[in-house]
This record gives C-alpha cells, structure tokens and sequence, in this order.
C-alpha cells in the first residue's frame, strides 16, 4: 500500500489497484456521511477527482493516485459511508482501476 500527499492510497495486484483515502484522512474529516463514487466504466488520469466524501465537518475530494478505468465500486458505501471511518485502509476502500 503507497500514500499519496493527499492522503488517498493505492494497493495493487498485477495490472489491478485499489484505491481509498487514509485513515489520518478519514480522522481530520469526521464521520462520513455521504460517498459519491465513479461509474463502472469511467476513464480516469493520475490526480483526478474520482470521488466526493462529505462528512459532518466538510466535503472533500478523492484524486486518483493512477490513472486506468474504474472496474468496481464499494457499493457497501452506498449504505453505510461510515464504514470508511471505520475500516479507511481496508473495507472502507472506494474503487478499483484496471491500470492503463
């Protein structure tokens, strides 16, 4: 797993990475509240805005730490966005890319 200064992470295996936000970061956000995630599909370049999280204290952005095309979603987020505040480095993570 590798940091971004933005606080997201990538972890990838072979030509696949997922990517979700620190848990430094999930702290200085509060609780989350709301995710906004991209679309299965959706072609993404190195340090741009791939999500929306807003929390009880802000909103803030996620930039993709690589760029590729996005494969899956964390759609348990959809429901439960605190999951993020409680598993931020593992099943709170928000999507997946096929590397380009």
């Amino acid at each position: 797993m590798r940091f971004t200064p933005t606080h997201e992470w990538i972890a990838t295996e072979g030509n696949i990475a997922t990517i979700g936000i620190s848990d430094h970061a999930q702290k200085e956000l509060g609780e989350i509240v709301y995710v906004e995630l991209p679309k299965i599909g959706q072609i993404v370049q190195t340090g741009e805005e791939t999500c929306v999280l807003e929390s009880t204290k802000a909103a803030a952005d996620v930039y993709s730490p690589a760029s590729g095309t996005v494969i899956a979603v964390n759609d348990l987020l959809r429901q439960t966005p605190s999951l993020i505040n409680q598993a931020a480095e593992s099943s709170g993570w928000l999507y997946k890319l096929q590397l380009s």
